[in-house]
């Protein structure tokens, strides 16, 4: 195989559903058709539409990540967008096999893993991109920018709040593959763990402390309403109100029917479906025990201090940043694009900044993601991504404090640089 930097960059992908099926398509419309050579995924059906838009022959098609890395080296770049679980196997074994990689977030599911995924990384000279998308979106990096030029000072405390969704929150968190910790992992890591890098990084501190308070409040047996059925199309007495009838979340227009694998369906054949896919049960009868809320509070090197609130119970998907500074104060609405300072010693002067809309996935950060690893990956220089493992480590390194404190309802010490947890 030629060198990358003399050749077009070829891809693999791991797992293509929702997140490898979106940087399918992108590789499509911004590298080309054909730039995915192979494609590893359980579902036929998914399998199939990558492989139908880059003309991928039967050779590149595996059913499983690990036949298509028994193989010898079939890409420059692996895409690993597989469950949370497998990203240890699936990485280091990938890495060794000379590939430079983009790794799905959360980098793997405790902490010894993440640093074994590093030192790999260290070991081998692998470029690695960890997909923090929020340090890519455009509200942050002007954000950022405005930080570092001072403009409100110091920093001494921020917040941020993660509005999940209900919806969302009900699909991908208690009927979806993320609900159980077993066979994922926590809340806090699966969803929010590029919450706290993105406040890590805009603190630019290390983190020295977390206490954290959460627990699963609504999606539980005792909240089903009375007479509900294991399965929502069973003859639900609250369908009519129930803002999660499975028939009313997939049945409509709104997207959640393509993440379930049920779109495009006739409405005789997805009732059928509902009878027993997991998306079609009562949110209140799951086998889900991740929590629906859940409050971080972090204490950085100098005092600087921070919180975190992640919710289930928002009627939108958002996130409002506010940072209080010396000199200004600073707040963003990241859905509607804005950011608004502040400035003390400009007897309050304020200010609006309306951030040019992008489009694509996550307000078109991954698009920024995936330009940024390629530059990265072709002029073999790592300087443009902007999470490599060991900017992801150490803001993991929060998360499995955080999970710990809320377990232990004890506040939990950070020790750098080895993100030992006291």
């Amino acid at each position: 195989m030629e060198s990358p930097s003399t050749s077009a960059l070829t891809f693999a992908i791991l797992g293509a559903g929702g997140r490898g099926g979106m940087f399918s398509s992108w590789l499509h419309d911004n590298v080309g058709p054909g730039s995915v050579v192979a494609v590893a995924e359980p579902d036929p059906a998914r399998r199939a539409r990558v492989a139908e838009a880059h003309g991928i022959p039967e050779s590149g098609l595996y059913s499983d990540w690990r036949e298509l890395l028994a193989q010898p080296r079939l890409a420059d770049v692996l895409l690993i967008t597989t469950m949370d679980r497998d990203h240890l196997d699936s990485s280091v074994v990938a890495m060794r096999a000379g590939y430079h990689m983009l790794l799905e977030k959360p980098m793997s599911t405790s902490l010894d893993e993440c640093e074994e995924i590093d030192r790999v990384r260290r070991e081998t000279g692998r470029i690695v991109s960890v997909c923090h998308s929020l340090r890519y979106h455009a509200v942050y990096t002007e954000v950022r920018r405005l930080l570092r030029s001072g403009v409100i000072g110091e920093i001494v405390s921020l917040d941020q709040l993660e509005g999940v969704e209900h919806i969302h929150q009900s699909h991908s968190f208690v009927r979806g593959n993320w609900g159980n910790e077993s066979r994922s992992t926590f809340m806090l890591l699966a969803k929010s763990c590029h919450d706290l890098d993105i406040i890590a990084d805009l603190i630019d501190l290390p983190c020295e402390r977390v206490n954290s308070y959460g627990d699963l409040k609504w999606f539980r047996a005792e909240n089903a309403p009375v007479g509900a059925p294991k399965f929502c199309v069973e003859g639900c007495p609250a369908e009519a109100k129930c803002p999660y009838y499975a028939p009313k979340v997939y049945g409509a227009e709104n997207g959640w029917a393509h993440h379930a694998g049920l779109a495009g369906l006739p409405r005789p054949e997805l009732l059928e479906r509902l009878k027993t896919s997991p998306f079609g049960r009562c949110v209140f009868q799951t086998d889900n025990d991740v929590v629906d809320h859940q409050v971080v509070a972090m204490e950085f090197q100098g005092g600087v201090t921070a919180t975190f609130t992640m919710t289930a119970f928002t009627p939108v998907c958002d996130r409002v940043l506010r940072i209080h500074g010396t000199k200004g104060y600073l707040e963003a609405r990241v859905g509607k694009n804005t950011v608004e300072l502040w400035e003390f010693w400009e007897n309050n002067r304020h200010t609006r900044i309306d951030v040019p809309e992008i489009s694509g996935t996550h307000g078109g950060a991954d698009d920024q993601v995936m330009r940024a690893l390629i530059d990265a990956v072709r002029l073999q220089d790592p300087s443009s991504v902007l999470t490599t493992t060991m900017d992801s480590l150490r803001t993991h390194a929060i998360a499995f404090a955080a999970e710990r404190s809320r377990k232990t309802c004890r506040p939990v010490e950070l020790v750098e640089p080895a993100f030992a947890v006291a």
